[in-house]
C-alpha cells in the first residue's frame, strides 16, 4: 500500500468514526447525512473495505426496516468483494472474519423486523457458524449472546 492510500485510509476510517460517535451519541440525522455524503464519495465502486464498513453503520442509522436491510445488503456484499490482498494491506483479514457473523446476524435481525422468518433464520445460521472467528472478548461475547437471543425470539414468531 502507498503511503497516500495509508492516509486515504486513515481519513476515510476517521470519518466514518466521527459519523458513528454522532449516531451513538443520538443524532441519527446528522449521522445518516455524513455517512451519505461519504457514500457519495467512496462511490459503487470504491475502496470494499470502506463501503463495507460505512454501509454496516449506515444500516444502524436508519429508521425505515427496508431501508436497514438494503443497506445490511450492501455491508455484505462489499465484503465479499474483498480480496485477501487488500485485506493484508489493511491488515483487516482477522477483523473482517470476525465482521461475518454481525453482518449475518444485523441481516437475520432486519428480516425479524420485516416478519420473514425464513430468511431470518437464514442468516442466523451464517452467523452462528461465521462465529467461530470471534475471539473470546467483550465483542464476540456480545455478538454470540446477541445470536442467542435472535434465535430464542425466532423460536417465539
Amino acid at each position: 500500500m502507498t503511503e497516500q492510500q495509508q492516509v486515504s485510509d486513515d481519513g476515510v476510517m476517521t470519518r466514518i468514526g466521527q459519523a458513528m460517535m454522532l449516531l451513538h451519541g443520538g443524532d441519527r440525522e446528522e449521522a445518516r447525512n455524513r455517512f451519505g455524503l461519504l457514500w457519495q464519495q467512496i462511490g459503487p465502486d470504491g475502496d470494499p473495505l470502506h463501503r463495507c464498513t460505512l454501509a454496516h453503520y449506515m444500516a444502524d442509522a436508519q429508521d425505515d426496516p427496508d431501508t436497514e436491510l438494503a443497506w445490511d445488503l450492501r455491508a455484505l456484499s462489499a465484503a465479499e468483494g474483498l480480496a485477501e490482498e487488500r485485506l493484508a494491506e489493511h491488515g483487516s483479514a482477522v477483523a473482517l472474519r470476525a465482521l461475518y457473523p454481525s453482518l449475518h446476524l444485523n441481516l437475520a435481525a432486519d428480516y425479524v423486523k420485516l416478519q420473514r422468518p425464513d430468511a431470518a433464520r437464514v442468516h442466523l445460521d451464517r452467523a452462528r457458524a461465521a462465529s467461530d472467528h470471534l475471539d473470546d472478548d467483550g465483542y464476540g461475547n456480545g455478538v454470540r449472546a446477541a445470536i442467542d437471543r435472535l434465535e430464542l425470539r425466532l423460536r417465539g414468531v
